[in-house]
């Protein structure tokens, strides 16, 4: 006996049938009642989708129309068609039309589950809405972000939902963190599960104060929090609900620490920040610092603030980011906010140089697409037009080709332009090092050629060495009051790789003025950022009294 649904599958997906109004029918039902069940709708949906493909139909097309059809279908229908043809643009690279539409539609069926009491399906529904806002393909992949051209529309799909606002309701604290004690050392617990290079000099200082009693747990290597931190979903289910198994074991684990410690500081805004604030800490003083790609990322609005007493940047531009991303950390009663560079014993790198270094643009770090190192190419290329002397050290390990389709897309472009310079030595490829400040007396002149940094360490170690500064307005920061032109010496920044070239050009044009230049910059590096000037900073954010 023939199936009567599969009967109805086959004519509505065959190529002669597509743009009839019968499949919009079965999707929308008849007088409000479906025809179809959801699950096959659903599963009609996708094929629908399918045969457009074999249809010849234009991408465009295809992904325009069933966004059409979707409009027609019930809540969840929807919502799943419209976040499929997201998901599978960003897994191709491509920033999907109906971004805000698919993430609107599953935020909307969240807020209906939410409203019903059900709240760990919407959970599931805000954390899949999440995972596709705040993509990588979108924000880190390409040269632009949606996010930083205009955080407030960007977000107000999550910031509008019933489940935004729940994740944003402030718990607090039940009573105020402690002053620093005045009869033993300071106990200080430093947590984080990121990269924790950025700790070096803060561990080494503290784990030597005479007036401080350092702990320091790496949430990634310890057996019992790496499970804790590879899951997003509980956190967000405890969010809605107020309570879950998951926030119990967290508060098992951390409670003890808490306990221990008078000041608590954790590094990165990601995972260790949201699984701390699911737990009120009592009178420990909460520090949360933030880097950089925190601020493109769902983390920060999974960390209830009002756990935390002193949020630390390590920028004005970064702050001012992250404060348009979670305006809450500009209200009353939001944390103390801080700018505080990143701590670098810098000391190590002035060497001497040989002369030849004069004619070497250095990038040091070139692993991902924000980096941008096709722009150092383009002011080699524009160099080398009146004098081939000048030539390309690319230091750290390549792209990452198969992290998605923006990234293979980029990595692609900028082997075929490489492939042009390295065969005369105009650009060399050194890979990772152990000796930055050895490879750094081979650079004459350091690039940063970024579309986003927080800071840029590379290019102040570079400075620090003696090298030229040549900075490009970061991009990402555009829009706003602050950026590198804030952050460096006015004359170190640039618009465009022609003006970038002009500055190698004249910083450059015989050796005593390239020196000259490279010294004025390392003493600028040295007397603004060295640890021995930031270190004070830090010791009067953890409470510490000064010392002579």
């Amino acid at each position: 006996m023939r199936n009567p649904l599969a009967s109805v599958l086959r004519r509505a997906t065959s190529p002669a049938v597509l743009r009839h109004r019968a499949a919009v029918r079965l999707l929308r039902g008849v007088a409000g009642t479906p025809v179809l069940p959801a699950r096959a709708r659903g599963a009609l949906a996708h094929q629908l989708r399918s045969g457009m493909t074999r249809a010849g139909w234009a991408p465009a097309d295809a992904r325009a129309a069933l966004a059409g059809l979707a409009r027609t279908a019930d809540a969840p229908t929807r919502a799943g068609l419209l976040m499929r043809e997201a998901t599978d643009d960003l897994a191709a690279g491509r920033t999907p039309d109906h971004l805000i539409e698919a993430v609107g539609a599953e935020l909307a069926v969240a807020d209906e589950r939410y409203a019903r009491g059900d709240r760990r399906t919407a959970a599931r529904h805000l954390n899949r809405a999440l995972r596709v806002l705040f993509h990588r393909a979108l924000h880190f992949d390409q040269l632009g972000s949606p996010l930083a051209e205009d955080p407030a529309g960007f977000l107000a799909p999550l910031r509008d939902s019933a489940v935004g606002r729940a994740l944003r309701m402030p718990r607090g604290r039940t009573t105020p963190a402690a002053p620093p004690p005045g009869d033993r050392p300071l106990r200080l617990l430093v947590l984080t599960n990121g990269n924790p290079h950025f700790l070096r000099e803060i561990r080494q200082r503290y784990a030597d104060h005479p007036a401080v009693e350092l702990r320091y747990v790496h949430l990634s290597d310890d057996p019992t929090t790496a499970p804790l931190i590879r899951r997003v979903e509980p956190v967000v289910e405890h969010l809605l609900t107020g309570a879950s198994a998951h926030g119990d074991q967290v508060e098992t684990w951390l409670r003890p620490q808490l306990d221990w410690a008078d000041v608590l500081f954790v590094d990165w805004c990601v995972a260790t920040a949201a699984l701390v604030t699911l737990v009120d800490p009592g009178t420990t003083r909460v520090v949360l610092r933030l880097h950089s790609f925190e601020a493109l990322s769902f983390w920060p609005h999974l960390v209830d603030f009002s756990r935390v007493d002193d949020v630390v940047f390590v920028s004005d531009h970064l702050r001012e980011l992250v404060t348009d991303v979670v305006p809450e950390l500009l209200t009353s009663d939001a944390p103390r906010l801080h700018v505080i560079a990143n701590a670098m014993d810098l000391h190590a790198y002035p060497r001497a140089k040989d002369p030849d270094a004069r004619f070497t643009l250095g990038l040091v770090g070139v692993g991902a697409v924000a980096k941008d190192p096709l722009w150092a190419v383009e002011v080699l290329r524009l160099l080398r037009r009146t004098d081939p002397r000048y030539r390309l050290l690319l230091v750290g390990d390549g792209l990452r080709a198969d992290a998605s389709g923006a990234v293979r897309e980029y990595h692609e472009t900028l082997t075929r332009e490489l492939a042009e310079w390295e065969p005369s030595g105009a650009v060399v490829r050194v890979g990772q090092v152990s000796d930055v400040p050895g490879v750094l007396t081979r650079i004459g002149v350091i690039l940063s050629t970024s579309v986003r940094e927080s800071f840029h360490c590379a290019l102040v170690e570079g400075t620090a060495s003696g090298a030229v500064p040549v900075v490009r307005d970061w991009p990402f920061f555009a829009r706003q009051a602050h950026g590198p032109r804030t952050l460096f010496p006015a004359g170190w920044v640039v618009d465009t790789p022609a003006e970038a070239a002009d500055r190698i050009r004249a910083e450059t044009a015989d050796e005593e003025r390239w020196r000259t230049a490279g010294r004025e910059a390392a003493g600028h590096a040295l007397a603004t950022w060295d640890w021995t000037v930031t270190l004070r900073r830090f010791d009067t954010l953890f409470g510490l009294p000064p010392q002579p």
